[in-house]
């Protein structure tokens, strides 16, 4: 076991101080800090990995025609419905094309009707009706072609979402494939996981997932979890989706790209735990208030990893039965006026 020297010991004690008198400024509060007792208890055994957020339904619209960009309708971060005209292109190449195919159909139907008319009477050959049949055919097909292209020039929201971004901007030149919009639905998203391979094993026998978010301190069950049946030649890992329930309230303020770590539940096991709330940190150093009859003691503990529904597993420095108070800062101005 090891142990500390005099100054060690000294050392963290002072920050532990500074942390009991840090809040010394902020207003006097006349209902006691509320506590907790701390027992052994249940909790679940995890595989976390970190994690990606992505829209489960995503597109980036791209145009079909040659053209200079004339009207821009839409702003990233704007609610679409599907079907919406986000921009119009020049496409009056493309229009003048659908032009001509749609004369030339006239002209080739006219052709054919004749021919038939002349095949009853006798005066051309099956072949010369054959020929006249294919060419409407094809002047046919032709015509509809050019009309799609010419649609084109109009471009629509395939799916009902947010704006992500925009590629383009008016007045820009518009070439088959060049991406212009990237949209995505809001109510679908899901974390995007890297799982090692020696540790694949553990992470197929997953039942089920929790999804924490770090900065908010925030935790969200997993509706089902998928797992990928390839891994990647050059990491040696697997790609695990979990989705994350589709519930507007639930999913406020994730967006796609966003960091997130994935915990999978492998199994349970008795831990002795503290909410985050009821710890103070100074640099290294994590300490509680471990509250006593009327005289609260500042001590210094020892903390694991968070686990699944985000309390932190205490390793050492607490014994099951002491009660913690939940508002350390609030308890550290408390005992500071006790003393004056």
């Amino acid at each position: 076991m090891k142990t500390t020297t005099p100054f060690q010991h000294s050392h963290w004690l002072a920050a532990l101080t500074v942390l009991a008198v840090a809040a010394v400024s902020a207003p006097t509060l006349a209902q006691p800090a509320a506590t907790r007792t701390i027992e052994p208890r249940t909790v679940q055994l995890t595989l976390p990995a970190e994690a990606v957020l992505e829209a489960t339904r995503q597109a980036t619209v791209a145009t079909q025609v040659s053209g200079r960009i004339v009207l821009v309708m839409v702003e990233p971060g704007q609610r679409v419905r599907a079907g919406q005209v986000l921009m119009k292109i020049d496409a009056r190449e493309a229009t003048e094309t659908a032009a001509a195919a749609s004369a030339q159909l006239v002209q080739v139907e006219a052709n054919f009707q004749r021919t038939q008319n002349l095949f009853k009477q006798k005066f051309v050959s099956q072949a010369a009706l054959d020929k006249a049949e294919a060419d409407l055919k094809s002047a046919r097909a032709q015509s509809a072609a050019a009309g799609v292209g010419a649609s084109h020039a109009t471009v629509s929201a395939p799916i009902a979402g947010l704006v992500a971004a925009r590629h383009v901007e008016l007045g820009e030149l518009a070439a088959p494939g060049r991406p212009l919009v990237t949209l995505f639905d809001p109510k679908g998203l899901r974390a995007i996981a890297s799982i090692p391979q020696f540790r694949l094993k553990d992470a197929q026998a997953a039942k089920s997932a929790r999804v924490e978010f770090p900065e908010s301190r925030r935790w969200l069950d997993g509706v089902r979890i998928e797992i990928l049946p390839t891994l990647d030649a050059k990491s040696h890992t697997a790609t695990a989706r979990v989705y994350l329930p589709d519930d507007a309230e639930a999913l406020q303020g994730l967006v796609p790209g966003m960091a997130a770590r994935v915990h999978f539940v492998v199994g349970t096991a008795q831990k002795l735990t503290v909410p985050p709330v009821a710890v103070l940190r100074r640099g290294e150093i994590s300490a509680v208030y471990v509250v006593a009859g009327d005289k609260p003691q500042l001590r210094q503990v020892r903390l694991g990893e968070p686990v699944a529904d985000g309390e932190i597993e205490v390793l050492s420095g607490l014994a099951a039965g002491e009660t913690v108070s939940l508002d350390p800062v609030k308890t550290g101005i408390e005992m500071k006026q006790a003393k004056k």
